[in-house]
């Protein structure tokens, strides 16, 4: 089990947030959301260009955050039959150029919600 805090919790459930500049609790109930500074100054600290992070739902598949600082990747279209998200994959080459795959959400599934 994932501890209620720490950083096991806050690597796993905090969010990047476009709204704040650096760290407010997280409407999830647990960690925090985070904003672009706080990105900003992990990587120049850190000598890092990315991060890239799963565990949110983003609708098309991936998403970039303070200015392609920051990508969530999500894998699963229709997320738990309740979402209409596309999923995503991230390949990365020897040159380090990034590209992804999208998976589309079952059209079925849209169908299937509507009823």
């Amino acid at each position: 089990d994932v501890p209620d805090d720490g950083l096991l919790c806050d690597i796993l459930w905090s969010d990047p947030d476009a709204s704040i500049e650096k760290y407010e609790v997280n409407d999830r109930g647990v960690s925090y959301v985070f904003g672009r500074e706080v990105i900003s100054s992990f990587l120049e600290r850190n000598d890092l260009e990315l991060i890239v992070r799963a565990h949110q739902v983003v609708e098309d598949g991936y998403e970039f955050f303070a200015g392609r600082q920051l990508v969530t990747i999500f894998s699963a279209p229709n997320y738990c039959g309740e979402f209409d998200n596309a999923g995503a994959m991230m390949s990365v080459d020897s040159s380090l150029m990034c590209s992804f795959q999208i998976l589309k959400p079952s059209t079925s599934m849209k169908t299937r919600n509507r009823i």
